[in-house]
C-alpha cells in the first residue's frame, strides 16, 4: 500500500464525522459533502509532519471550510426568496440508519434544530457544534474562529442560551409518529377537512421552501384552519395526476415523500419532502415542506 492509499484510507476513517459536522453547522448536504472533500484535498497537499493528531486537525479545518461558506451563505440567504430550510437528511423507513451511516442522527440533526441553529451568528453555530455537539475543547474551538478561548465560551454559551430557548421538544417515538403522520396524509388526501383539523394543534406552523424555483408559500403559515385548506388546495390543484406518497426518515423523525406524477428515481420538480413534526400531545405542531429541487438533488425514492 503506498503512502497516498495509506492517508485516505486514514482520512475515510474519519469522513462520516466530518460530513456528521459540517452537515450541522451548513444545513446543507452538498455543501458539507464538498467542504470535506477540500479537507481531503488540504491533508493531501500538508506536511504531515506538523500534523499531530489527525482527527483534530481534519475537523479544525473541515470547520473553517465551513465558517467560510456560512459567511457567504448568509448573504444569499438574506434574499432567499420565502422561508428557508435546510436541505433534508432522507433515508427509508425500513432500513434506520446504522453507525456506519455518512450522517449520525440524533437530536442535534433535526430539521427544527436547524432552523434554530440558522439564527446563530456563523461563529456562534460553529462554536455550538463543536463544543456542545461534538466535544470539542475550547482551545480547538478558539483555533477553528481565531478567537481566544474565553470569547470562544462565550460564543457557545450566547449559542446554548437561544438554542435553549427555541429548541423544540424531544422527538417522540417513531411508532407514535407514525400513527400520527398517517392520520394526517390520510384526511390530507381524502380532502377531509375534519379529520386533518383533528390531527393539527391550533398553533401549526407551516413553512414551504421554494426558494423561488417552485411555487411555495412565501410567509410561514400559522394557524390549524389555515394549514389544513392550504394543503387540501395543494391536493385539489393537482388535478388528476397521481398523487405518490412514500413514508421516510426525514432527518430521522417520519416524514414523507410526496411525488405529483412523474416518474419513481431521483427526486424532481414534482416532488416535495413533507415533515409534520409531532408533538409529545400527539398533534402536528409544524409542518416542513421543501419544495426547492436544488434542495432535493441527494433524494431518492426508496424501494
Amino acid at each position: 500500500m503506498t503512502p497516498q492509499d495509506e492517508l485516505a484510507r486514514e482520512f475515510e476513517a474519519h469522513r462520516s464525522r466530518l460530513v456528521g459536522v459540517a452537515y450541522r453547522i451548513l444545513g446543507s448536504v452538498v455543501e458539507a459533502e464538498d467542504a470535506v472533500q477540500d479537507a481531503w484535498l488540504r491533508l493531501a497537499a500538508a506536511d504531515r509532519s506538523v500534523i499531530d493528531e489527525p482527527a483534530a486537525w481534519l475537523t479544525t479545518v473541515t470547520s473553517r471550510l465551513c465558517l467560510d461558506r456560512l459567511r457567504s451563505a448568509r448573504v444569499r440567504r438574506e434574499t432567499y426568496v420565502g422561508p428557508w430550510l435546510p436541505e433534508p437528511w432522507v433515508q427509508g423507513v425500513e432500513a434506520p440508519p446504522g453507525p456506519d451511516a455518512l450522517i449520525e442522527l440524533d437530536e442535534s440533526v433535526r430539521l427544527a434544530l436547524l432552523v434554530v441553529l440558522e439564527g446563530l451568528t456563523p461563529e456562534q453555530r460553529v462554536a455550538f457544534v463543536l463544543h456542545d455537539v461534538f466535544a470539542v475543547p475550547f482551545t480547538e474551538v478558539a483555533d477553528t474562529l481565531g478567537t481566544s478561548v474565553a470569547a470562544a465560551r462565550q460564543l457557545a454559551s450566547r449559542a446554548r442560551r437561544a438554542v435553549r430557548d427555541h429548541r423544540p421538544p424531544p422527538a417522540v417515538p417513531l411508532a407514535r409518529q407514525r400513527e400520527v403522520v398517517e392520520a394526517f396524509t390520510r384526511a390530507t388526501l381524502a380532502g377531509d377537512l375534519d379529520g386533518l383539523l383533528r390531527t393539527l394543534a391550533p398553533g401549526v406552523v407551516l413553512r414551504s421552501d421554494g426558494g423561488g424555483v417552485v411555487s411555495a408559500a412565501l410567509r410561514p403559515v400559522v394557524g390549524a384552519d389555515h394549514v389544513a385548506r392550504l394543503l387540501l388546495g395543494l391536493v385539489v390543484r393537482a388535478g388528476g395526476a397521481p398523487v405518490t406518497v412514500i413514508p421516510v426518515l426525514v432527518n430521522g423523525e417520519l416524514g414523507a415523500l410526496v411525488q405529483i406524477g412523474g416518474d419513481a428515481g431521483a427526486a424532481s420538480a414534482g416532488t416535495d419532502v413533507v415533515l409534520p413534526r409531532v408533538g409529545p400531545d400527539g398533534l402536528v405542531h409544524g409542518v416542513d415542506m421543501v419544495r426547492n429541487p436544488e434542495k432535493l438533488t441527494r433524494v431518492r425514492v426508496p424501494g
